[in-house]
């Protein structure tokens, strides 16, 4: 198969594509295991019990990176069925590769933009939560437009959202968090869970990235809102 990103044209994107080199091991497993781990933005919208075989609740996570954190919350959730959603192979690459090794059977992957992927494949209302941990800060003034975290992706993130569902934001760059927090606080559908930022939930796995920054004196910062009854 062509290993590249699926996305629509649009003028600004919230990434950039990086030249990664990719291991014997992850480009095989694109052969190997794609074909069941795999999901196309052209694929039309989701149908969860189809691809999974049961009604368990969604998770979509985007930018998963290389993929470990989202891989041990599918082991440790089974009740759950995650959809991964992340721009570089490599990290698909190496999430498919282990969730295999593994026999991790409530995971799927799309390789592709993640605001096409929101708008033209996942359901409104479908989401029990929602996950978008360390996204790229773009910390220069000049590039902020580029950041995900923006008015309209929090309204299309909320609109997913099934009434209760819950949206976890995390990063290590406070002038980002206060960003984030600003942009969701201006959403009408969702609901701070406390009063500004929040504790690191159970359910998110600490990653090595995190551990070497509260080392090196870093700070993250965690926000978990809610999707207003209706």
């Amino acid at each position: 198969m062509e290993i590249k990103p699926e996305f629509k044209p649009k003028a600004i994107r919230s990434f950039v594509i990086r030249a990664g080199r990719m291991t014997d091991g992850q480009r095989g497993a694109f052969d190997a295991h794609w074909p069941h781990y795999g999901l196309s933005l052209f694929g039309g919208q989701l149908d969860s019990r189809t691809v999974f075989g049961n009604d368990h609740p969604l998770v979509v996570e985007v930018g998963f990176g290389m993929g470990d954190s989202l891989l041990a919350m599918a082991k440790a959730e089974p009740e759950l069925n995650f959809v991964g959603v992340e721009v570089h192979p490599p990290g698909v690459g190496r999430l498919i590769n282990n969730a295999a090794k593994e026999g991790v059977n409530n995971l799927r992957v799309y390789m592709a933009d993640a605001k096409d992927v929101l708008t033209d494949c996942i359901a409104d209302g479908s989401l029990a939560r929602f996950q978008l941990y360390f996204p790229d800060p773009w910390h220069k003034k000049k590039h902020h437009k580029r950041r995900i975290v923006q008015a309209d992706f929090i309204a299309l993130i909320a609109r997913k959202l099934q009434p209760g569902g819950l949206l976890h934001m995390a990063t290590d760059w406070q002038e980002y968090a206060e960003h984030m927090l600003e942009v969701v606080h201006a959403e009408p559908l969702l609901v701070n869970t406390v009063e500004n930022f929040a504790p690191r939930p159970e359910f998110r796995p600490i990653t090595k990235f995190e551990t070497r920054g509260e080392r090196l004196g870093h700070g993250v910062w965690d926000l978990l809102l809610r999707r207003v009854q209706e």
